[in-house]
């Protein structure tokens, strides 16, 4: 059985290596992502690659993709992603924190997140709970967001600030 898998593994690699010239985790050869988003109920046309992790309240629009190794958290409020999104690799977004539990013995800090339509948010982005991002946004890579960013406009660093 171990056999037939790791030749399996190999012949799926050699494939997607040949016709576009990439090499996946081990995961994205056995995982259909657009099937995975629709067992998650996200919009027609959105895809989820393997490596994501999604927890909690999630719900993500039409068309929206979804990259490796991201951290879509709705387990502190609700996660809402707009229509044709793209979430890059290794962006988190969190709807809690837990700064007041450890450092004021307070219950742990909830809030939801909401990002507009026609955003891209850049790789390794991390978006911190009670956050709201309007529509036709653009985040630049490794920005931390900790405030809401209007519509229509781009936004990076960290912290995060509004141009």
């Amino acid at each position: 059985m171990l056999n037939k898998l790791i030749n399996f593994f190999h012949k799926k690699r050699d494939l997607v290596n040949t016709k576009y010239n990439r090499v996946l985790p081990f995961g994205d050869y056995v995982n259909d992502r657009w099937e995975k988003a629709k067992y998650l109920k996200f919009g027609e046309g959105s895809s989820v690659y393997d490596s994501s992790l999604v927890l909690g309240n999630v719900k993500v629009g039409e068309n929206c993709w979804i990259g490796p190794f991201t951290i879509l958290d709705g387990s502190g409020g609700s996660l809402i992603i707009g229509n044709n999104c793209d979430i890059s690799a290794g962006v988190q977004i969190y709807t809690h924190d837990t700064v007041d539990r450890i450092v004021y013995q307070n219950e742990i800090s909830k809030a939801s997140v909401n990002i507009g339509n026609n955003c891209y948010i850049g790789p390794n982005v991390v978006i911190s709970k009670g956050v709201s991002i309007g529509d036709n946004v653009i985040v630049g890579a490794n920005s931390f967001v900790n405030k809401n960013i209007p519509s229509n406009v781009k936004a990076y660093g960290t912290p995060v600030k509004i141009y």
